[in-house]
C-alpha cells in the first residue's frame, strides 16, 4: 500500500512529477481523465491570476486584508480533483484554489475578502464550509462533519486543510485524536509552506516531518511533494478509499512554499532571504504541470496565453461587479450568524436601527 511504502519517520516523500514536469515514478502516475487534468490546470491558473490581482486590489485600498496562495496551487487542487461532489471541504483561510475547484464562484471568494458575508453563502450543492480564521478549530469542525457522515452511513468524506504552524495548536491534536479514536472518514492536509507567519518550520516543532504526527494517533501519515498535483491527487485518492471502507482518517503533509506574504499585512522580507524564495519559485507547481500537459499533447503555449488572457479579463470583470454590488446592508450584519436570526439578534438590530434614526454615529 502507498502509506506503508512511504514512511514519514524515515523522511520518505511521495513525488511523481519532478521540478521540470517529468515523470519520476511512472508506476504511480494516477489515471486521470483529460477533462479532469485540464480542469485542474485551468483552476490553478485562475487561482494564480486572481491571487495576483487580489494583492493589487488590496494595495489600492479596494479590498480588505487578504491571504495569498501563490505557490500552493497544487497542494489544494490535487486533493480536490481526487474527491467526489458529495465530499465536504473544510477550510482554514488559505484555500482559495480548493474553493474554486469545489464550486465556490470567483465572485463569492472575492466578496468574502471584500468584507461581505454573502461571500460565505454558497449554493446548496456546494459542500464547502465557510472560511475559518481561528487557527486549528477547523480540524474539530471536520471531525464533527465526518462523524455525522459515519453515523448517517453516507458515502462521503470530509477533507480539511491546516498550515504547518497550526499543527502546534491544541485543537489540531484534539480534532485528530477524536477522528482517529472514532475512525471517522476524514482527510487532513497540512500545507507545510515553511512558515507560520514569521516562525520558520524548524522552530515550530522538533518533529522531523509533520506527517509523522500521525503515529501518535495510530493512523497513516505521508509526506508528499505539495507542488506536485499528481502526487497530491494520488495520496488523497488512496486516503479516500481508506475512509470510505471505514478505516478512518489519514494525515497528509504537503511540502510546499508560501511565495508571497502571510497576509497583505505581513512583510516577509523581515524574516527570510530573497534567495530562498527564488529557489522555491523554480519548483513552481503551475510551471511543472504545464510541462506535463504539453508532453502529453493536451496543452500548448498558445492555449496557455489564451487562458491567462481569459482569466485576467474574468478576474477584472468579476471584481468590478463585486465593487458595484458588494455594499453591505445593515440587516446583513445580523443575518449571517445563524440560519435564522434569534430573538436576541432581532432585538439588537432593531435597537441599532433606532439608534441611527436618532442621529447615532455608525
Amino acid at each position: 500500500m502507498l502509506f506503508e511504502k512511504y514512511d514519514p519517520l524515515k523522511g520518505e516523500m511521495l513525488q511523481i512529477l519532478d521540478h521540470e514536469g517529468k515523470i519520476v515514478n511512472d508506476k504511480l502516475e494516477p489515471k486521470i481523465s483529460k477533462d479532469t487534468l485540464l480542469k485542474m490546470y485551468r483552476t490553478m491558473v485562475l487561482g494564480r491570476v486572481a491571487d495576483e490581482k487580489a494583492l493589487q486590489f488590496q494595495r489600492q485600498g479596494r479590498m480588505l486584508t487578504y491571504a495569498p496562495n501563490i505557490g500552493q496551487e497544487a497542494a489544494q487542487v490535487g486533493p480536490m480533483a481526487a474527491l467526489k461532489d458529495n465530499d465536504w471541504l473544510v477550510l482554514a483561510f488559505r484555500e482559495f484554489n480548493a474553493m474554486l475547484y469545489k464550486g465556490v464562484t470567483l465572485e463569492q471568494a472575492f466578496l468574502y475578502w471584500y468584507g461581505n458575508e454573502r461571500g460565505s453563502r454558497y449554493a446548496d450543492e456546494v459542500k464547502v464550509l465557510p472560511i475559518n480564521v481561528p487557527i486549528g478549530s477547523q480540524i474539530n469542525h471536520a471531525a464533527g462533519v465526518a462523524y455525522a457522515s459515519k453515523l448517517q452511513k453516507k458515502d462521503e468524506v470530509a477533507i480539511v486543510f491546516i498550515g504547518d504552524g497550526g499543527t502546534s495548536h491544541g485543537e489540531f491534536h484534539e480534532g485528530m485524536n477524536f477522528a482517529a479514536t472514532f475512525d471517522v472518514p476524514m482527510i487532513t492536509i497540512i500545507q507545510n509552506n515553511q512558515y507560520a507567519i514569521s516562525t520558520p518550520r524548524h522552530k515550530a516543532t522538533k518533529a522531523k516531518t509533520l506527517a509523522q504526527k500521525a503515529v501518535a494517533y495510530g493512523i497513516p501519515g505521508i509526506q508528499v511533494d505539495g507542488n506536485d498535483p499528481l502526487a497530491m491527487y494520488l495520496a488523497v485518492e488512496e486516503a479516500r478509499k481508506r475512509a470510505i471502507k471505514g478505516d478512518g482518517p489519514t494525515l497528509i503533509e504537503a511540502v510546499t512554499y508560501r511565495i508571497g506574504p502571510h497576509t497583505t499585512s505581513d512583510n516577509p522580507k523581515l524574516y527570510r532571504e530573497d534567495e530562498e524564495v527564488e529557489k522555491w519559485m523554480e519548483k513552481d507547481p503551475i510551471k511543472r504541470f504545464k510541462k506535463y500537459l504539453i508532453d502529453k499533447k493536451l496543452w500548448s503555449d498558445k492555449k496557455d496565453e489564451e487562458l491567462y488572457e481569459e482569466h485576467k479579463q474574468n478576474v477584472l470583470d468579476t471584481f468590478k461587479h463585486v465593487e458595484e454590488t458588494g455594499e453591505v446592508s445593515l440587516e446583513e450584519i445580523f443575518e449571517y450568524t445563524y440560519e435564522n436570526m434569534t430573538p436576541n439578534l432581532i432585538e439588537q438590530m432593531e435597537y441599532y436601527k433606532e439608534y441611527l434614526k436618532q442621529g447615532g454615529n455608525e
